[in-house]
């Protein structure tokens, strides 16, 4: 078989791109939506509650991941996909004028997501059948790096860019200029992946509803049989579990005003201390972190990289009890939360990788186990602004810090599938494949 150029091509020319086209539309409903609906003056518990309930599909999407191991390519579905997310964005935009905005901008965000999900199951089965175990290992770090590099831009530069427009062409114009250059953003995207991007192998070729159907139910029948799946699921669910109350909160506590217990900061200051250097630091955590766990193993760094990702969150209590107005001490607390952040979320990521996916279904796999991780975040993240309403953001991050205990414990105990030294010697998934 003929090996395209794309094949050929350094994995340095399209993992940082394709994840960072993985992040973006996640971040923008996850992140940026929620500081544009309070812009526009929606409340608290009415912005968690909705902007995580279109989440849903990277929940979901184990339902239909099954679908794109049986038609043609991993990169098909991912140039289309981001070509939509553009066009979607940019509609989006246009619905920020109408009276019922709120309702026609949740929709749009919603079918965003729906194929934003869909994007990723693509997105990560290039990267998993594209790479071999070494392979994962080396660039998990810049898959991460550049994923919040999606985050510098859209809940920082993005950020900023709103609070200044908000002063001069009004709020709702200011935020159809940000959401529109979002959607030009996912356009290009699709355009230079059309090049760079190798096909990440091509799908079994189904013929019958019948097989069809059959194919579903191995790749749900086999990904339930694993071995110890039970731990996995716990583990993928609870590792998350305070992220998961903390970060709707956060950029609301960031913005809320002082005399209801926030910081009382503009949107572009947000902008800055929130949205541009933490996900730098998130960056260096994410890069350090692939290489520390490459060099000692995913066994022996797990413990390690959990306490780095949850005991930084103590700076959110600190600044709830302290409420400093210097914007160098918030942003110095929150730096270091982010590189922890960063550090410790590569736990997870190499989990999923090396002890859920491994097996014929991999992209399938992997997807089941993403979509199990995005229903431990959404639950407390869909629950966070009643909880932040009743207890205030003091005792809320509180919380949040009791929160992580779960998670230490899931780490420790969790037993593994597969040995190192068993997936040292599986051959690339691409060989396997007959790529």
């Amino acid at each position: 078989m003929k090996t395209s150029d794309s094949e050929l091509r350094s994995p340095a020319f399209w993992v940082p791109t394709l994840y960072f086209a993985e992040g973006l539309p996640f971040v923008v409903i996850n992140v940026v939506s929620v500081l544009m609906y309070k812009s526009l003056g929606v409340s608290d518990a009415e912005i968690a509650l909705f902007t995580t309930l279109v989440l849903l599909p990277w929940t979901l999407k184990p339902l239909w991941g099954p679908v794109l191991e049986m038609f043609k390519t991993k990169k098909y579905f991912v140039l289309i996909t981001q070509f939509v997310s553009g066009i979607g964005f940019g509609l989006l935009a246009l619905t920020l004028k109408l009276p019922s905005f709120f309702q026609y901008s949740l929709a749009l965000l919603a079918i965003i997501a729906f194929n934003g999900a869909t994007h990723d199951i693509a997105a990560d089965g290039v990267y998993i059948n594209a790479l071999d175990r070494q392979g994962q290992a080396k660039y998990v770090g810049w898959q991460g790096a550049f994923y919040n590099v999606a985050k510098v831009l859209s809940q920082g530069a993005f950020v900023f860019l709103a609070g200044q427009l908000e002063h001069s062409v009004g709020v709702v114009h200011a935020w159809m200029i940000v959401m529109g250059l979002f959607g030009g953003i996912m356009v290009l995207l699709s355009i230079y992946h059309s090049r760079m991007l190798p096909t990440g192998g091509a799908a079994g070729q189904v013929k019958t509803a019948k097989e069809a159907f059959g194919t579903f139910w191995d790749v749900v029948r086999t990904f339930f049989r694993k071995k110890y799946i039970g731990w996995g699921i716990a583990f993928i669910i609870l590792y998350r579990f305070a992220e998961g109350q903390a970060m709707k909160i956060v950029p609301l506590f960031f913005k809320a005003s002082r005399e209801s217990g926030g910081l009382g900061l503009s949107m572009s200051q947000i902008g800055i201390v929130y949205g541009i250097f933490p996900p730098i630091a998130f960056i260096f955590g994410s890069i350090l972190a692939g290489y520390f766990t490459a060099k000692h193993g995913l066994r022996k760094s797990l413990i390690v990289l959990c306490a780095f990702f949850n005991i930084p969150f103590a700076v959110y209590t600190i600044l709830a009890f302290t409420t400093p107005t210097s914007l160098v001490a918030i942003g110095t607390a929150t730096v270091f939360e982010y590189f922890g952040y960063g550090f410790g979320f590569i736990g997870l990521t190499l989990f999923m990788m090396q002890q859920i996916a491994p097996g014929k279904y991999k992209m399938a796999h992997y997807a089941f186990a993403t979509g199990v991780m995005n229903l431990g975040l959404m639950i407390p993240s869909a629950l966070s602004g009643f909880v932040s309403d009743f207890l205030g953001y003091k005792h809320f991050f509180v919380w949040v810090l009791i929160s992580t205990i779960p998670s230490f414990l899931v780490t420790w105990l969790v037993p593994f599938r597969h040995v190192e030294e068993e997936l040292d010697g599986a051959k690339p998934a691409l060989a396997e494949e007959g790529m």
